[in-house]
């Protein structure tokens, strides 16, 4: 494939931008080449500006379920654009996108709009510490919660791509109280409450983490956590950036029957546009203001085009679309195993519903970030370099996941698994 135009854009990108992205893990930095500049995108297919066609797994990193500009969502936005891009008010798709997200999660009494998932997560901690009065929080080795500063800590996702444990700029005295677990390691968040349990306010945590891997955790692990806080008085903070929408019964506390106080709402709930949101019952979410003491404001929250987007990607969230994502996940599990099978296992396909993750190596598939092969991005760089150049595209790191949305068909998983089979062969 040409992208000579790509490189281009790129070199000039870099006079401009920093590092020529506005997001590090697009920089492909751990991977081959340089970013590829998309021009359009419909359905599962990404065009770059060279012309090439690509079969998107990325999904822009998660929101787009029903893919690339689906015409319901794309006339729902033009539809309310018409009204106006933005009112600095209330409006009722505000209510209306609420009562959906409500009847998903149903722990939710009350729900806050912000304009991405990091903004929730930080809002939904800073409401936790409010609520309880305490200033201690408990995250874990390998969870991204976005770029807040109290929550840079050991993280993973793109930071982990480059082998940064937190980031400069961020002061001492800000991740001071932050405590900080393994994964799937009992033992370790007993310690950290028993040493702190009357000054923790919160445990945040992906209860699927999805940023660092796909580490799919025990339900006894969950049920855990839940426990202790209900014993020491803390909140169970759940960022649902990632899994959020994504399976039939709900949330993934639903899957699971853990039930947090708080939840971090982000990607899926925008359908493509930037929202993000957090709700709790009642008497926790009315700490907030304008009701309570603890202040959290947004110029853009609720936008209207926003609003839109999300209500119709949720609207088209029925059982069918469910079914189809899960048909589509089973397709790319089954039919991806006798391939592995003949490379002696490189990687090993870790899913849940339409989420997925080359994990590296041929060991069973870690539960907990320190797990993870330090080499991880060896093959996987040469892996996603010859997926591309057979017109696949995955995640420029071997530490992002993999995204199925309902508008991918057979052809586009099996075509995948076909290009995977040629390129291993062409590497072992």
């Amino acid at each position: 494939m040409q992208r000579t135009k790509s490189e281009i854009l790129h070199n000039e990108a870099q006079n401009h931008l920093v590092g020529g992205v506005n997001s590090p893990v697009r920089a492909f930095k751990s991977v081959h080449g340089n970013p590829i500049y998309f021009e359009k995108a419909s359905g599962a297919i990404v065009i770059d500006v060279d012309g090439n066609k690509l079969v998107d797994f990325v999904q822009s990193w998660g929101p787009l379920i029903h893919g690339h500009s689906h015409p319901k969502i794309i006339e729902m936005v033009n539809k309310k654009m018409q009204n106006g891009t933005s009112f600095g008010a209330p409006h009722i798709g505000e209510i209306e996108l609420a009562k959906r997200v409500k009847k998903r999660f149903s722990h939710m009494e009350k729900v806050r709009f912000v304009s991405s998932g990091t903004e929730a997560v930080m809002s939904a901690v800073r409401l936790a510490r409010g609520y309880t009065g305490r200033d201690y929080l408990i995250k874990f080795e390998g969870c991204y919660h976005g770029h807040v500063d109290s929550l840079m800590v050991n993280s993973g996702s793109g930071m982990a791509t480059f082998g940064i444990a937190s980031s400069p700029g961020i002061p001492k005295n800000t991740v001071a109280t932050t405590l900080v677990a393994p994964l799937d390691d009992d033992e370790a968040v007993e310690y950290l409450f028993q040493q702190h349990g009357d000054d923790i306010a919160a445990v945040v945590i992906e209860p699927l983490p999805a940023n660092n891997g796909l580490l799919i955790q025990r339900k006894d692990f969950l049920i855990k956590l839940r426990n202790l806080c209900d014993k020491y008085g803390a909140l169970l903070i759940f960022d649902e950036v990632i899994s959020g929408f994504r399976f039939k019964d709900g949330s993934y506390g639903d899957l699971v029957g853990v039930t947090p106080d708080i939840t971090s709402l982000g990607k899926v709930i925008g359908g493509g546009l930037p929202v993000g949101a957090y709700g709790a019952r009642g008497e926790i979410m009315e700490k907030l203001s304008p009701i309570g003491p603890v202040y959290q404001a947004g110029t853009l929250s609720g936008n209207p085009l926003a609003m839109a987007a999300g209500m119709m990607t949720i609207d088209l969230l029925d059982d069918s679309a469910y079914d189809r994502l899960e048909s589509l996940g089973l397709l790319l599990e089954e039919s991806i195993k006798p391939v592995l099978e003949k490379h002696n296992h490189p990687v090993r396909l870790v899913r849940l519903g339409s989420l997925f993750w080359f994990s590296p190596g041929s060991g069973v598939p870690p539960s907990r970030a320190d797990l993870i092969p330090k080499n991880a991005g060896e093959l996987y760089s040469d892996i996603h370099k010859g997926l591309l150049e057979k017109g696949y595209m995955l995640a420029p790191s071997a530490y992002e996941i993999g995204f199925i949305a309902t508008v991918h068909q057979e052809k586009h998983i099996l075509g995948m698994v076909e290009a995977l089979d040629e390129v291993l062969s062409d590497l072992m």
